[in-house]
């Protein structure tokens, strides 16, 4: 029987703007993340253009659903209880999508867990965070409320009180006395 995690379906909007200054000459363009917002039926399924100037575009890619996970529920956990907790958004660029002669960001997953995105950063990706809307994270404390688990620190015992052993480890005798024999000097 399939479990039923807690889920919603969200659409990225990335952000394409002009660049200035000197970096200009070589990279005309940069993308970032702009933001999430709840998915609606009547954005279709295929990235498309909202806005677009001489200095930047707005492009929808919809279709994301972000779960939660019982197990990792202290990854949740550090995100609500930042001064402003936020979505995770990893996105690659994308050479041949189809819609558009130059090559486009694209967001491949979506999160609300601390630890996704430390995984995905460890993995050299691409990762960006906005806030997240009260309503979200109101839905993602109560989540971490219900199955979050502080578990308590365990106190380490001092070194001085471990048992020695050898390389092989079994016990080691230590003796602090002289050793009687010939003399150094």
């Amino acid at each position: 029987m399939p479990t039923i995690r807690p889920s919603i379906e969200v659409a990225v909007i990335m952000r394409r703007e002009r660049t200035t200054g000197p970096s200009s000459h070589w990279q005309p363009w940069r993308w970032a993340l702009a933001e999430v917002v709840p998915h609606e039926a009547g954005f279709g399924d295929v990235p498309r253009l909202l806005y677009k100037n001489d200095s930047e575009e707005r492009w929808l890619h919809q279709g994301y659903r972000v779960e939660l996970f019982k197990d990792d529920a202290e990854g949740y956990h550090l995100n609500v209880t930042t001064r402003a907790p936020g979505w995770f958004v990893l996105w690659r660029m994308e050479e041949e999508a189809g819609i558009s002669d130059e090559p486009i960001a694209k967001p491949e997953m979506v999160s609300l867990s601390y630890y996704d995105a430390g995984r995905w950063l460890d993995a050299q990706e691409t990762v960006e965070q906005v806030p997240a809307p009260a309503p979200v994270v109101a839905w993602l404390q109560a989540f971490v409320d219900e199955h979050h688990v502080v578990e308590l620190k365990r106190r380490k015992r001092p070194e001085s009180f471990r048992a020695l052993t050898d390389r092989f480890g079994q016990p080691a005798a230590i003796s602090t006395g002289k050793k009687s024999g010939g003399e150094h000097g």
